[in-house]
């Protein structure tokens, strides 16, 4: 009996949503082809028919995000307004507490970056895929700055870093505090929030 039209795609996204899940939980090195098939229901024998190894969908489920219009993981509790500006909204979700806890459909920049360094050169240019288009997407609302790309970058760095800092710390209220630091810091140099005066930041701190 033939597959009904379709079913290839949606194995298919089965596979990447499952490798997603398991790398942005426990890393590339300690994932299996055969643990992502399994927590896909499927079984090892039909991999290779979508993918030639491990890496290819590594680069895969690295390419879903920021760069797949159709991409349905967003962190519960984070709404967008596609009628307002998506820079300042990438900031603040992307350093919310929605996407610390969320590690599962966490942004592959945050959860595997040191996995994409010892990787070959396929993983590392899908990382660089995704970072482009992130910082094209922030670059497009960046104000007043002679250089939209080296702010949109300088933003993106600190989201990304934010996160994986504060990711690394057991004390969740200095992971808090150092995520607010870094949205205040990042809508600022987009433009989007104004800085105090040094008037209005002394007469503060006295």
């Amino acid at each position: 009996m033939p597959y009904p039209v379709g079913h290839r795609g949606q194995v298919r996204k089965k596979i990447v949503d499952s490798a997603r899940r398991l790398f942005n939980q426990r890393g590339f090195e300690n994932v299996s082809v055969d643990s992502i098939m399994a927590h896909a229901g499927l079984t090892r024998g039909g991999f290779y028919s979508y993918f030639d190894s491990k890496s290819d969908l590594y680069a895969e489920v690295m390419r879903c995000f920021f760069t797949d219009p159709d991409w349905e993981h967003r962190w519960e509790g984070v709404e967008f307004d596609n009628s307002a500006e998506a820079g300042p909204q990438i900031v603040r979700a992307y350093l919310s507490s929605h996407h610390l806890d969320d590690v599962e459909n966490s942004c592959p920049l945050v959860a595997l970056p040191n996995d994409v360094a010892r990787s070959d050169a396929t993983v590392k240019e899908a990382f660089e895929i995704v970072f482009k288009a992130m910082v094209k997407l922030l670059g497009r609302d960046v104000r007043n700055s002679r250089s939209r790309e080296k702010t949109a970058m300088a933003i993106a760095a600190l989201c990304i870093g934010g996160m994986v800092v504060a990711r690394s710390m057991n004390d969740r209220d200095l992971g808090d505090r150092l995520r607010e630091a870094a949205t205040k810091v990042a809508l600022e140099l987009g433009g989007w929030t104004k800085p105090q005066s040094r008037a209005k930041r002394r007469r503060k701190l006295s």
